[in-house]
């Protein structure tokens, strides 16, 4: 038996290896879907097919889904919560580097010299001050949720040396080894209760 899924946007081939040819049958313009695999395409008022069986999204969030409706219909939604963690965990890094070492003005500054090696250098010697910024070893960073997302970036903070705080919706830890989801499947964060800094964490 052949399933069909209609995509309604592009979706990363690496993903769409997980589907063999010989048993689906992917694409744009699939006729009568058992499934839909979408990332940002907005469900609400779109015709789903009273054969769909199931509809999967390539990201975090489900708002462009309606959920309920599909609820109702007997559809299950699928999400991907965590797929994208690392990725933007990397981002929110980069934004702390280049803010804290200031590298955007620095590299507009440089790529404004101009003259022969000497004027250059005399330049440099004379501008590179006003672009030191600060190290982030003992800064503090606030972490709002302890999602897929905000135990990657708490935990690459507490590796940077930064001291790390961090709340979530129901509980509240004081310190290391006592977070109250320090056991749960969601709570994998150092800073609650394997901190090889020992950082305090302060869950609220």
């Amino acid at each position: 038996m052949t399933y069909r899924i209609l995509t309604l946007n592009d979706i990363s081939p690496r993903g769409l290896a997980r589907l063999p040819r010989e048993r689906y049958e992917v694409g744009a313009a699939v006729a009568r879907p058992d499934a839909i695999l979408l990332r940002s395409a907005d469900l609400h008022g779109f015709g789903v097919a009273p054969g769909v069986r199931a509809i999967g999204r390539a990201g975090a969030g489900v708002n462009n889904i309606p959920v309920a409706e599909m609820s109702r219909r007997g559809i299950p939604v699928f999400n991907t919560p965590g797929a994208n963690a690392n990725a933007v965990k990397e981002l929110v890094l980069a934004g702390l580097l280049l803010a804290a070492r200031n590298i955007g003005p620095a590299w507009l500054f440089a790529r404004a010299l101009e003259g022969d090696d000497e004027a250059v250098e005399a330049a440099v010697e004379q501008g590179k001050k006003n672009f030191v910024g600060f190290e982030l070893p003992g800064r503090a960073l606030g972490v709002v949720g302890l999602g897929a997302i905000g135990v990657e970036v708490a935990n690459s903070a507490l590796a940077l040396g930064m001291r790390c705080s961090a709340t979530t919706r129901s509980s509240r830890c004081s310190a290391p080894g006592s977070c109250p989801r320090a056991s749960s499947r969601r709570c994998r964060s150092r800073i609650c209760s394997r901190a090889r800094m020992r950082s305090r964490c302060t869950c609220r």
